[in-house]
């Protein structure tokens, strides 16, 4: 099993994907999230964070993984977790694909991250001076990441 994303994506994920992403307000969603999550306020002080909130997903919802419980606790092997950083980088590189062909096309940042006891999956939309990540990268050092970014901030306009 090589780090390279899968042939195929689960069905959960094909199903996002087929929906598509929305603008909603000034951020992107997909379009499955859209009626229920409340637009963001034309003030928001961080979309980006609004953004992430709202795509956010645990991975291992969607994707066929063995979730072991050890003591009241979630765990996934070290091969389960590459899967779903597999499906998780596959259904990335879709996001970015999706968010291209908007009308108004939006470059955005992908975050796919696994652990022993969860995978997860968000994005939001590439602005100057706002990263979707914390500051301190060694946060990070019990995690597995692959952030997949589709274009530099834009200073202005529409992304792209």
């Amino acid at each position: 099993m090589g780090a390279v994303p899968p042939g195929e994506l689960v069905a959960d994920l094909r199903e996002r994907v087929a929906e598509g992403l929305v603008r909603h307000g000034a951020a992107l969603v997909f379009a499955r999230d859209a009626a229920h999550a409340r637009a963001p306020r034309p003030d928001e002080p961080d979309l980006t964070w609004w953004e992430c909130s709202t795509s956010s997903f645990h991975l291992e919802d969607v994707v066929p993984v063995r979730v072991e419980d050890v003591d009241d606790e979630p765990v996934i092997s070290e091969a389960d977790q590459v899967v779903l950083l597999r499906h998780g980088w596959g259904f990335a590189l879709e996001v970015v694909r999706l968010a291209r062909a908007l009308p108004e096309p939006a470059a955005v940042r992908c975050v796919v991250g696994a652990n022993s006891t969860n995978g997860t999956f968000r994005f939001h939309c590439a602005r100057p001076g706002e990263s979707g990540l914390g500051p301190d990268l060694d946060e990070y050092r019990l995690d597995r990441l692959i952030v997949v970014d589709s274009g530099p901030a834009s200073l202005g306009g529409t992304p792209w």
